[in-house]
Order: structure tokens, then C-alpha cells, then sequence
């Protein structure tokens, strides 16, 4: 198997936000049934590392790409923009705003133990990142790669606050 500069190339696929999940999940079977360790098995040690390591390799690129959101962070940095950098930490204000407010709502519902308002402001956060990965693939489409990089920060912190609303109902039910 040729060294691969990336992910995509791994996996043959284009080097793209939009991959068809179908084409991706066949270059991953197809791919790994070649280089899978327990092909190996009666070969030597050093082929058995070299299937080893490529298959770890293949794992974390099919990982990477079958998850827009990684696979948008992965295509960003392949592009030259880090969008998990310490100096790129500024937000739209309006989502700074709306972010607080979420924090706060997620604070009040964990106070007042409801799980129905947690499972509500889940159901909002749904609606919202379902409109913010649409918007995400839009600024991929028409190549404006830092808006698109703000898009994953601000998703980032969506995924932050599914973990924290995830976390409250389950310190709920364990009551």
C-alpha cells in the first residue's frame, strides 16, 4: 500500500467537507479487509507491525472522516487553518450571547432537577447544530474557510454543551 499524504487519500476518497458516507464506509471495508492485522498472523514481525500500524492508520482516518464535524476540523487544517488554536478565540457576539444564555438555562434546569427542561434545551441545541453543520457545509461549498472554521469552533461548543446536558440527566437519574 502507497503512503498516504492524508485521510482522504487513504481512503480514496475526495479530499472534500462532502463525502458520501456510503463511499467512505466501502473505501473503509474494503481497505481494511486488505491490511488487517490477522492477515498476517504467519508473517513475519516486521509485517505483522507494518499491517498493524497501517491499520490503526486506516481506523483513524475512517474515525476522522465519517464525523463532519472532525472531518471539517481535519480539511481546515489540511488547508492551513487551525481551528483548535489558542489564538483563534474569537466568537460572533451574538453567539457568545447565546451561549450564555444556553450555560444558564442548563444551570437553572440542573438546579431545579428537571429532566424535561434538560431534555428540551437538548432538543433546541439539536435544532440548532442541525442548522450550523448545513451552514458549515455552505461555507465549504463556496470556500471561506474562516467563517467555516468559526462554524466548527462555534459546534465545538455546541458538543460542549450536549456533554454538560448529557451529564446533568444522567446525575438526575442516578437519584
Amino acid at each position: 500500500m502507497v503512503q498516504a499524504r492524508n485521510h482522504f487519500e487513504l481512503l480514496g476518497v475526495a479530499a472534500a467537507y462532502a463525502v458520501p458516507a456510503e463511499a467512505l464506509d466501502r473505501s473503509y471495508r474494503e481497505i481494511q479487509s486488505r491490511v488487517h492485522p490477522d492477515r498476517f498472523a504467519a508473517s513475519g514481525e516486521a509485517e505483522r507491525r507494518i499491517a498493524m500500524q497501517l491499520a490503526t492508520q486506516v481506523n483513524e482516518a475512517y474515525q476522522t472522516l465519517r464525523h463532519p464535524l472532525k472531518r471539517a476540523i481535519y480539511l481546515l487544517g489540511l488547508q492551513g487553518v487551525e481551528v483548535l488554536s489558542q489564538t483563534h478565540t474569537a466568537m460572533e457576539p451574538a453567539f457568545l450571547v447565546q451561549q450564555l444564555e444556553w450555560h444558564e438555562n442548563i444551570g437553572e434546569a440542573r438546579a431545579a432537577r428537571s429532566t424535561a427542561r434538560l431534555e428540551s434545551l437538548r432538543a433546541q441545541l439539536s435544532v440548532e447544530k442541525r442548522e450550523r453543520f448545513a451552514r458549515l457545509a455552505n461555507l465549504f461549498g463556496s470556500g471561506a474557510l474562516q467563517p467555516a472554521a468559526e462554524a466548527a469552533r462555534q459546534l465545538l461548543f455546541i458538543d460542549k454543551l450536549e456533554q454538560e446536558i448529557g451529564d446533568g440527566i444522567e446525575s438526575l437519574e442516578d437519584l
